[in-house]
């Protein structure tokens, strides 16, 4: 007998580990989410139980008759009543268009007929007091307040930015309700962002990176108010832009010309991404990281081995003119490509081991007074290249390196962070009074098992003992997704939810740092992005959600 009765409990064991047994005695491994959170965390909300029925044949958005109004809102409007009632096919309308045609519009599951005991929010009154500007900026106002406490309620902003903030939030705290459909509760609020500069960095050289997959990633950024796309677009590996200027680079420097960014694919990124109040700021890395661009124009550095060229390159070569001249037209190119008043220009990770062995570059060195300190030759072209981009009229961000050796750079640079001991990099950079980024512990490329948003949750960047003064020059930061080992098959899921930290800290108040408290209101967001069709991944171990990914 005993050996049924151990094949019985065997049996009871691996049925209750294969989730055989009701839900309530596996709800110990879950995170149960909240209902109608939004994230980031407002700076203040006020809710009460008072439930409003909302109902497509019933709800629409209204422009106050003394508001401002645009394209920008009217599109909007339409976003958002897809967003709030039709989730599930949003994104293929956004980015399927053709497709779309052919879906089958999903029917609310509550007639208007069953809410005739419900109070109905009707309309979403909104005001906007400033003209409509055309590209948002690094000083954009992106405050609102949200109010809900009758048939109508209001949206208020400054600026359009901070209206698409707010309509963003308005279609985070309205939830499904199997009474209702859809509700959405009395609720105040008053946001504005902790910081201005709230971004991610996506590397499309390393591995190309579809327009289809970068508009899904804007789509993603939009919803967790994040509002700088970082275009890390071309690297030692390929050269995936299509310059007007220099066609030829892409056509050598590319990995092939399927993987190539043309002019209207640039502009479409930069329209998709304006239509969500996201800045796209191009970065064009050099000295170091251009070996793609020699390719096609002789720019770079000619190593040599025992007095000899060696077939192998370097970084760009300062000691020729034509260097410059050739920067000159590429960087007044792109200006006028990309409309955001700031360029990112790299400078980062320069190895001087070919400018060392080039007799041409040694005898420039000695020319220049330089002696043997190749970094005085980086700071020379450094130099010119501010100097470049500068004459076009635009500002520009840098990595640390730049002001580590002594570049003379405009007082409105951004230097971007990346190293560590990074508290120690914040207080000297913002000592020299420059605007500061902070990267250094957001790289989500660096991946690992379990929960490793927390970490990122807990980073801040005004962790520093820095003044106030200095504090104040701390703009924002990003999260950064190099691409060795992404592309499109990949980004989103890697990237999302775990920039969810970044965005919330870079938004919500200082004192919103508790993981343990956020994390419901994290697991309700990753379901939100699964409903709205963005494959979220998992962050918080065993869980589900009601409506899960099926694309």
């Amino acid at each position: 007998m005993r050996l049924p009765i151990i094949l019985l409990f065997l049996l009871a064991v691996i049925s209750y580990s294969h989730g055989k047994q009701p839900r309530g005695s596996l709800n110990i491994f879950d995170v149960k989410p909240t209902v109608g959170q939004p994230w980031p965390k407002p700076q203040t909300i006020k809710t009460t139980s008072q439930q409003y029925a909302v109902h497509p044949s019933a709800f629409h958005f209204m422009v106050n008759s003394t508001s401002q109004s645009c394209d920008l809102l009217t599109s909007a409007f339409d976003r958002y009543y897809r967003i709030i009632f039709f989730p599930q096919t949003y994104l293929n309308h956004i980015l399927d268009p053709e497709l779309a045609k052919h879906e089958k519009q999903i029917e609310p599951k509550i007639s208007l007929a069953d809410l005739q005991d419900a109070t109905l929010l009707k309309r979403l009154n909104v005001h906007i007091a400033q003209p409509c500007e055309q590209y948002p900026s690094l000083e954009s106002d992106e405050s609102y307040s949200l109010t809900i406490d009758s048939d109508s309620g209001m949206l208020e902003s400054v600026t359009i930015w901070g209206a698409l903030r707010g309509l963003e939030t308005f279609s985070q705290i309205i939830y499904a309700d199997d009474n209702l459909g859809f509700a959405v509760n009395n609720t105040m609020i008053n946001d504005f962002p902790r910081f201005k500069h709230r971004g991610i960095l996506v590397d499309t050289s390393r591995h190309f990176i579809s327009v289809k997959t970068l508009k899904m990633n804007l789509e993603a950024m939009a919803e967790s108010k994040l509002n700088v796309l970082h275009f890390h677009i071309v690297d030692d590996q390929s050269f995936p832009y299509e310059s007007r200027t220099f066609p030829e680079i892409s056509l050598a420097g590319a990995y092939n010309q399927a993987h190539v960014y043309s002019q209207d694919d640039i502009a479409g990124l930069i329209e998709f991404a304006r239509q969500r109040g996201i800045r796209v700021v191009v970065e064009f890395d050099s000295p170091g990281h251009t070996q793609s661009w020699g390719l096609a124009i002789d720019i770079l550095t000619h190593c040599y081995s025992g007095g000899k060229p060696n077939d192998e390159f370097g970084p760009m070569d300062p000691s020729r003119n034509t260097t410059f001249d050739f920067l000159k037209k590429l960087f007044s190119e792109v200006a006028s490509v990309f409309p955001d008043h700031y360029m990112h220009l790299g400078g980062d990770e320069v190895d001087f081991d070919c400018w060392r062995s080039n007799p041409d570059v040694q005898a420039f060195m000695l020319k220049m007074g330089f002696g043997t300190d190749y970094s005085l030759l980086e700071q020379y072209y450094m130099q010119n290249v501010v100097d470049i981009v500068g004459a076009t009229g635009k500002g520009y961000t840098v990595w640390q390196e730049i002001i580590d050796n002594n570049v003379t750079v405009k007082a409105d640079t951004v230097v971007e962070v990346w190293k560590d001991p990074y508290p120690q990099e914040l207080d000297r950079v913002t000592k020299l009074g420059y605007r500061t980024l902070l990267s250094t512990c957001w790289y989500l490329d660096y991946i690992s098992y379990g929960s490793d948003w927390v970490k990122y949750y807990k980073c801040d960047p005004h962790n520093f003992n820095g003044t106030d003064e200095q504090k104040k020059l701390v703009v924002g930061g990003e999260a950064c997704l190099w691409g060795e080992f992404v592309d499109a098959t990949n980004l989103i899921s890697r990237m999302w939810p775990r920039a969810f930290s970044i965005a919330e800290r870079l938004w919500s108040a200082a004192d919103v740092k508790d993981p343990e408290v956020a994390k419901p209101r994290f697991e309700e967001h990753r379901c939100r992005y699964v409903r709205r069709g963005i494959p979220a991944s998992p962050e918080n171990g065993p869980s589900y959600c009601d409506y899960e990914y099926n694309r």
